[in-house]
Parts: structure tokens; C-alpha cells; sequence
């Protein structure tokens, strides 16, 4: 989701809190800043539905559950609050919570051109922070592309990019495999050629 210029006042957790419950437009907050955000494409909005759709098949008979961006993330309490683009989680805490969750195993952001740099830098940074946090993927819009961070046992984040509709991704933590051709279905995404087109 882009992310709109932030407002001129300063805010409290409790008065962003507040300001959220009685909004239309979702906010991020961080270090007392709010920024609204801003619509997205169609295509941004298919490939949420398809990570959700795809996670939520294979999650069935679990106690884990996928939500997408209308869920609010704390990603570090009084300090930073945003909404993923797709989040599964499996803490009993989260299952019980009204509007914000706090120990992700996955999330998921679709990339645009004024988002890319940002969440595969300083959006990924402030992830790292999340103790449960065990994969990480960046969703291309513009051709079949995504990009694939997990951390691995001792600590160190891996990365591999995965370009075709045949690749899949295992996730353990979930006991599922996660397809690539369900991630891009019915999008118009083509896969990757020698000259692919920029982020848009």
C-alpha cells in the first residue's frame, strides 16, 4: 500500500489509536508521525486477493490465519504501526485480538514504483525487529517476480528470487508450499524476459 505525505500534527499511540477507530482511510504511524494511505491499482488488489486466497487454502485444519491490509501490524509498540499487505500469524495472542497484531510468521508487500526501494530497505528493516517474523516476500507487479527473504536458524536472512509460474516457495512454520502460479493467476503478469519493464 503507497503511502501519502504525513499530517503536520504529532500524535500520541493513544490519539492514532483513536484516530483509526473512527477513520475511513488507514493511517501508518511512526514515531509520532501518521501518513495516509493511499489507493492502489487493481492489479495491486489482485495479487493481495491471490496471496490470500492461496495462504488461507493451505492453511485450513491450522491454528494459523492470513489476514490482509486492513489488519494493523504493531511493529513496534509506541514506536511503529503499519498495515502489511498480507500477514499470517499463528500466536494465540493475535487469533484474539480486535484490530492490531503483533507476532507475524509471514508478510507479504506487492510492489509499486514509489514503494519498491522502501520496502525492500527500511520497511524490511523495521521487520527484522518482529522476534516471530520467518519470511518475508516482495510481489512484483509487472512481471512474475518474487523475492523471498527468510530467516534462517542461526539468525542470518537468506534471499532467493523466484521468477517462474512452475517455482513454489515451502514454508515450514506453516506446513504449506506456496505457488507461484497461484500468486500471479488471472493477473496479466507475464514472466520475466531480458528487458523486463520498471516497477509501476
Amino acid at each position: 500500500m503507497e503511502q501519502e505525505k504525513p499530517t503536520a500534527k504529532r500524535y500520541t499511540v493513544a490519539e492514532y489509536m483513536a484516530l483509526e477507530m473512527r477513520s475511513d482511510v488507514r493511517h501508518e504511524f511512526f514515531e509520532g508521525e501518521v501518513f495516509a494511505m493511499a489507493g492502489a491499482s487493481i492489479r495491486h488488489n489482485l495479487l493481495i486477493g491471490n496471496c490470500f486466497l492461496a495462504l488461507r487454502m493451505g492453511l485450513r485444519g491450522s491454528t494459523c490465519r492470513v489476514f490482509t491490509e486492513s489488519v494493523q501490524l504493531a511493529v513496534e509498540q509506541g514506536r511503529y504501526y503499519n498495515y502489511p499487505d498480507v500477514a499470517v500469524t499463528c500466536a494465540p495472542g493475535d487469533l484474539l485480538a480486535e484490530r492490531t497484531i503483533e507476532s507475524p510468521v509471514l508478510l507479504i508487500e506487492v510492489l509499486s514504483k514509489s514503494t519498491a526501494n522502501r520496502d525492500r530497505s527500511w520497511k524490511f528493516n523495521q521487520y527484522k525487529q518482529l522476534p516471530s517474523l520467518r519470511h518475508y516476500l516482495l510481489v512484483s507487479q509487472t512481471t512474475c517476480l518474487v523475492e523471498w527473504y527468510r530467516r534462517e536458524e542461526s539468525g542470518v536472512w537468506s534471499f532467493t528470487p523466484l521468477t517462474l509460474f512452475t517455482d513454489e516457495l515451502s514454508i515450514p512454520e506453516l506446513g504449506m508450499t506456496l505457488r507461484l502460479q497461484d500468486v500471479y493467476e488471472d493477473t496479466g503478469v507475464t514472466q520475466m524476459t531480458n528487458h523486463p519493464d520498471p516497477e509501476e
